[in-house]
């Protein structure tokens, strides 16, 4: 099942740290399976507020994402982002192509709340 790394970016002080991490993670990526889903574009909020960028890389499953976050390739590169943009980065199983919301409810007891 794909998993995500999911980044949420704000304060991002565009200079020779984020250009050279951004010229470094896809070769990162490669050798993980990894591709960009998302990567910075402007969204469009419906509801609530929402500020900086989000960023959503897939990979063919979760531990290939962990891999990948503590390759030494990536672990070498990671600096010059975070010290560069405050961020929430985490990851996350995708859901199958035939997933339904009702999906969610399978197991749990009636009474028990979701979150």
């Amino acid at each position: 099942m794909p998993a995500y790394a999911v980044g949420h970016l704000h304060d991002v002080t565009i200079g020779p740290g984020i250009v050279a991490y951004l010229q470094r993670i896809d070769a990162t990526l490669e050798p993980f399976g990894g591709r960009f889903l998302l990567h910075g574009e402007p969204v469009e909020v419906l509801e609530g507020s929402w500020s900086g960028d989000l960023v959503v890389i897939e990979f063919p499953d979760k531990e290939s994402a962990r891999a990948w976050y503590a390759s030494p390739a990536y672990r070498h590169i990671l600096p010059l982002r975070s010290e560069n943009a405050s961020s929430v980065v985490f990851l996350t199983n995708g859901v199958p192509a035939d997933h339904k919301a009702t999906d969610v409810l399978a197991g749990l007891p009636a009474d028990q709340p979701l979150g």
